[in-house]
């Protein structure tokens, strides 16, 4: 029994899933779910759009150092807690018996809520990415195919159909391809960033990557600091996911250490490959406005454009741009695998305490160690949330549209209350009872980057609410706050009728009595 086990052990849970992961492991997955080539590919125009070259350089450094705050604060307590419920069992132990059960259950259900919208977005923003890649394949806006919304929903299907069979084979398999995806992402920066740049016959200069500041999206916003606040959303949801460590936590080795290590690795090398990335393309964004033109080659995505326009330009094809683009699709995939690795491993932990519908089948584990149903259910929820925002593929590049802001900010949202919440709870009522486990940041440290990292939260939760286009109309009104007080509603309705008179929080395995 090592440590992780044991700890484990100690918080009330028998050991069900294989202990198999290494740090390496654990990292990986963290490590692909964040997948910089995905989220900052598919959300560029967000960033471009709203503030250009300065919200995206500028806003990366930002968001990067809010995230870094709040990774720590994750580590500190995932070391004390190594379990697969993660965030909502942290909150439970943190908030004490009179608050725990309540901390606990709004916790886990928008952390769950949160990882179906991410493993939504990243996987429709992946079938996006292949109707884009198929029309600029077979001639651009000359005569090019571009498949329609229903044949976009069916990628979206056949693609989580995939990650749900991957997901049902030995835990071995699901580690190898995250450290796939590591290396994948790792060497697909490095590679397509030196290849656009060699190859792109114009270059804009540093002044304009570090100083120039696009104002004139027709979004109606008149002040520059809020564009450059809407701006912020493609760094921020580029920098989500790392929770992944902590659901993994019961079948990483010495978790109390190694989940803690992941979560903080993970974020760090990710902020530096993404500073790579956005650079490369920000230089070769020679005409701004073309690149986002919805009468381009690419229908207004952006990133798809400015790599098919280095190589035509060169070498007359655009093929060079396309394969860049295959590469970005393959560590989507991976990341929206272990998207559906992360989501189910989180079902699977707050089932087998009562909190899910249906808990009994949710937290069946099969005769390889893997909790298959929950598998199924995170590929049948991914695919049913993308239905509302696919009725807005008509003609245009969707991540141009106020229904993709709406779902990446509904991810990015939903998982960040969830980061923050177990935090403020261990800087205010476990402020001094608080045991560290083996990762620990020190009292001061650990309380100053816990209120940084809950501040932030809460001002990005109300920004990324707020309109991106004015006037607003039933067309560009943003749905985020609905969809995140429908989350809020469903889980407060749900406490205060049924839950608040039998859900107790965790659950021990070992027995039938609450942790407390």
């Amino acid at each position: 029994m090592d440590s992780g086990q044991k700890r484990l052990q100690e918080l009330g849970y028998k050991q069900e899933l294989k202990r198999s992961l290494s740090v390496v492991s654990n990292f990986a997955l963290s490590f692909a779910i964040i997948s910089i080539l995905t989220g900052v590919t598919t959300t560029y125009n967000t960033g471009l759009t709203y503030g250009g070259p300065v919200s995206i350089v500028y806003g990366w450094i930002i968001v990067s150092f809010f995230t870094m705050c709040i990774a720590l604060s994750m580590a500190e307590i995932c070391s004390a807690y190594p379990t697969s419920g993660g965030l909502y069992f942290w909150s439970y132990s943190l908030a004490g018996p009179k608050w725990g059960p309540f901390a606990s259950w709004i916790t886990g259900w928008f952390n769950i809520f949160g990882q179906w919208a991410t493993t939504t977005s990243a996987n429709f923003s992946m079938a996006i990415l292949v109707q884009v890649i198929i029309l600029l394949a077979t001639g651009g806006r000359d005569g090019g195919y571009y498949a329609s919304k229903y044949v976009v929903i069916g990628f979206h299907g056949i693609f989580l159909l995939m990650h749900g069979l991957i997901n049902n084979l030995e835990i071995k398999w699901v580690s190898r391809l995250g450290t796939l995806a590591v290396i994948w992402n790792c060497i697909g920066v490095f590679l397509i960033t030196i290849l656009v740049l060699a190859v792109a016959p114009e270059r804009r200069s540093a002044k304009f990557v570090f100083s120039y500041f696009y104002k004139d999206n027709g979004s109606g916003i008149g002040s520059s600091l809020y564009v450059f606040v809407v701006g912020l959303l493609m760094s921020q949801y580029s920098l989500i996911g790392y929770d992944a460590s902590a659901h993994m936590s019961e079948e990483t080795k010495s978790a109390d250490k190694n989940g803690a290590y992941g979560i903080v690795s993970a974020v760090g090398i990710s902020v530096v490959i993404g500073a790579i990335y956005l650079l490369g393309i920000t230089f070769i964004i020679t005409d701004v406005d073309h690149v986002l033109s919805l009468d381009n080659d690419a229908r207004g995505y952006a990133v798809a454009q400015a790599f098919y326009d280095a190589f035509k330009m060169r070498y007359g094809s655009g093929g060079g741009g396309i394969v860049c683009l295959a590469i970005v699709a393959v560590a989507v995939f991976l990341c929206c695998m272990s998207c559906v690795t992360s989501n189910s491993r989180m079902a699977y932990a707050f089932s087998r305490d009562g909190a899910v519908p249906l808990s009994r089948l949710w937290h069946k584990v099969n005769k390889r160690d893997i909790p298959s149903n929950a598998v199924w259910l995170a590929v049948v929820v991914s695919f049913c949330m993308a239905l509302p925002f696919s009725t807005h593929l008509h003609t245009q590049y969707l991540g141009s549209s106020v229904a993709f802001q709406a779902m990446v900010s509904i991810a990015t949202i939903g998982s960040c209350i969830s980061y923050a919440l177990p935090i403020l709870f261990r800087v205010t009522i476990a402020r001094n009872s608080f045991v560290p486990g083996p990762f620990h940041l020190g009292k001061f440290l650990g309380l100053v980057t816990g209120w940084i990292s809950v501040v932030w939260v809460a001002l990005i939760t109300v920004l990324f609410c707020l309109p991106i286009v004015y006037p607003v109309t039933s067309k560009s009104f943003n749905y985020t706050p609905v969809a995140v007080g429908g989350v809020f509603t469903f889980t407060m309705t749900y406490w205060l009728l049924s839950a608040r008179y039998w859900f107790q929080g965790p659950v021990s395995n070992l027995g039938s009595s609450p942790l407390y």
